[in-house]
């Protein structure tokens, strides 16, 4: 059908050819604007779901991944908008949505400026109405497929060879299972090809590439090749340590490890332990879980760790009465019997403000709980201590009806102020902060962690800082392009290093150790029943602790796109860091005075290995290639 030059008045569309170029509604993904000329870029923002619960940022990046500009929106900022300028540029600035997000954001800028979108993979990027067209480019030779996810909405893609009018289609079914998604491979050709994408169905679109760039234009002429420049990070060190680093650690499984997985939980050598326990299997079970807690703690090492009061078959909003009085009882006999060995964080329930109607309800069981606790023989002098309250998500609201109401900060807020003296942690599980870019956003919570507990007179938050459970997603709702590859080594060392940053946090824990049929996503995966192997994330995680020292020490970084994390280990130094761009980055590191330290590299191969350092002037310089963490290592003079 012969397509008008008026107007296509829908997300993804054009006005006309001298009007502004829209895009919308974005949920999820990446913008590459390169301007020829002076323009601006224009976004504007409406509700989606949940908005009033939920703080978002947006990022402006330039041609060398420098931050442009970062917008801040309030929980209470339902709509809004911003305007950014964009000078004329040869390298593509980036305009950053970062996903999950609870906002649907509308974009607009000048039609002459290039504009490129990549959609993210499996997770849903965008809200379109029916028919919306897209183009998108495949190199020669490349063996491009074309791939998308069911969400309720779009329901078909429909690819056309411009050059042949080949057409290949594209039915998305939906599936129990979030990971499952559709694909078909393109035909290849020994040409460079343009291909016509449509989308069928109104609603949420989940659609991608692979193979070839994940690129979509409005325009076939604005397929241009993408030119990202290289980086620049500097880095300052400086004398002042400001407070450990987190211990490093797992949610550990409930039931003794079989042999054969051993030897992949020595290679990770978690430092803390995430457990829960059934108080119905307690109950009448009271030593169930004697074997596996002293194993964890005697053989593996792991002396700082925190359980989570729950019920098999995940029942989760627990009452004070005989069955959980019992478990209750069990666990505390279990800890006593330890003999004093290592520091046991409990919590009374798993992410309360997700799993109980309201507050009330909760802090009347966790009172009664608390009682309890404080009335039996030697648990305090076990190392039993209590933490509060474990939620879901910590400065946002979990994924719950009224979720402004239930937000972790608030009810940890209400918790200190009516109960401070039976408090001696706060602890909460970080969900759903899936974009590389707004890894720093961790950093962020553990402040604002602290400034709820206080500061005392050492400068130590009052109360031990527990960041307990995190992932990229929460569930089962996970993408196996995140979980199963380097993506994942990236965001978890990003995570590490913003969490460590100011040497507040006690403890962070990956969720979870090994995959399980509903949970796949493990730093070990099981290829069959008595094979145990590590995942990308599982060598990184290797490679951090290697490097992973006692000791946060100041230092400044200049970057946006590569974080940074200096420690102290006795005359020990490391700076532990981590390039999260698809752009090489050069850095510059000053302050370690006469030292020459030794590089390591650990890139999307999954395997570290040494790289040259420059140490001259009192400076020291080294590349670092795109998407790779590094370690710098020396000793102190």
């Amino acid at each position: 059908m012969k397509r008008t030059l008026a107007v296509l008045i829908c997300a993804f569309s054009t006005l006309a050819q001298a009007a502004p170029m829209r895009w919308g509604d974005i949920r999820d993904g990446s913008l590459y604007l390169q301007p020829a000329r002076d323009d601006s870029v224009r976004v504007s923002w409406v509700p989606a779901w949940q908005t009033n619960a939920n703080e978002e940022r947006l990022y402006l990046l330039d041609g060398q991944g420098r931050l442009r500009g970062e917008r801040f929106i309030a929980a209470s900022e339902g709509r809004g908008q911003q305007v950014w300028a964009l000078p004329a540029s040869a390298a593509a600035y980036r305009l950053e949505v970062p996903g999950y997000s609870f906002r649907s954001y509308r974009i607009e800028h000048d039609d002459n400026t290039v504009a490129l979108f990549s959609p993210t993979k499996v997770h849903f990027s965008a809200e379109t109405p029916n028919g919306v067209e897209l183009y998108f480019k495949v190199a020669a030779g490349e063996r491009a497929v074309l791939a998308g996810k069911y969400f309720g909405g779009v329901n078909s893609l429909q690819a056309e060879r411009l050059g042949d009018r080949t057409q290949v289609t594209l039915k998305l079914k939906p599936y129990k299972d979030y990971p499952r998604y559709d694909q078909t491979a393109l035909p290849v050709s020994a040409t460079e090809q343009v291909w016509r994408l449509r989308l069928h169905g109104s609603g949420k679109a989940a659609f991608w590439l692979d193979g070839t760039a994940n690129l979509f234009a409005q325009r076939a002429q604005h397929l241009q090749p993408l030119r990202q420049d290289p980086g620049r990070a500097e880095l300052q060190l400086h004398k002042d340590m400001l407070g450990p680093t987190p211990r490093l650690g797992l949610a550990l499984p409930y039931l003794l490890p079989p042999p054969a997985s051993r030897g992949a939980l020595d290679t990770l050598k978690p430092r803390a332990g995430g457990f829960y326990t059934a108080v119905d299997i307690l109950a009448n079970r009271p030593h169930y879980e004697d074997a596996f807690r002293r194993f964890y703690l005697e053989q593996a090492g792991i002396d700082l760790n925190i359980t989570l009061m729950v019920a098999s078959q995940r029942r989760n909003d627990l009452q004070a009465n005989s069955q959980s009085l019992a478990g209750l009882d069990a666990w505390l006999a279990a800890t006593v019997a330890l003999g004093g060995k290592g520091t046991h964080y409990l919590s009374f329930a798993d992410e309360p403000n997700y799993n109980y109607p309201d507050y009330a309800t909760y802090k009347r069981y966790f009172d009664a709980m608390d009682r309890h606790v404080r009335a039996y023989p030697g648990a305090r002098e076990a190392g039993v201590r209590i933490a509060m309250p474990a939620s879901s998500r910590f400065v946002n609201g979990p994924f719950t009806t009224r979720g402004e109401q239930h937000r972790g900060i608030d009810w940890a807020r209400r918790m200190l102020k009516e109960s401070e003296p039976q408090i001696d942690a706060l602890a909460w599980h970080e969900w759903m902060v899936r974009d590389l870019l707004a890894t720093r956003v961790y950093r962020d919570s553990v402040r604002r962690a602290a400034e709820v507990v206080g500061i005392n007179a050492e400068g130590r938050p009052r109360k031990a800082l527990l960041l307990d459970q995190t992932n990229i997603s929460p569930g089962p709702s996970v993408s196996p392009y995140e979980q199963e590859t380097h993506f994942a080594s990236l965001w978890w060392a990003s995570v590490a290093i913003n969490s460590a940053q100011d040497g507040l946090l006690d403890m962070l824990n990956w969720f979870q150790a090994a995959d399980d049929p509903d949970h796949m996503k493990g730093m070990i995966r099981l290829p069959s029943q008595d094979r145990f192997e590590l995942k990308p994330v599982g060598l990184a995680q290797q490679f951090i602790q290697a490097h992973w020292l006692d000791q946060v020490q100041r230092m400044d970084n200049s970057a946006f796109e590569v974080d940074a994390l200096a420690m102290a280990r006795d005359r020990q130094r490391s700076v532990l860091g981590v390039n999260k761009a698809e752009r090489q980055q050069h850095v510059t590191l000053q302050g370690v005075g006469r030292a020459c330290p030794s590089l390591s590299l650990f890139g999307p191969d999954s395997r570290s290995r040494p790289a040259a350092v420059d140490c001259t002037g009192g400076q020291i310089h080294f590349q670092v290639p795109a998407q790779t963490l590094f370690a710098l290592s020396w000793r102190a003079s």
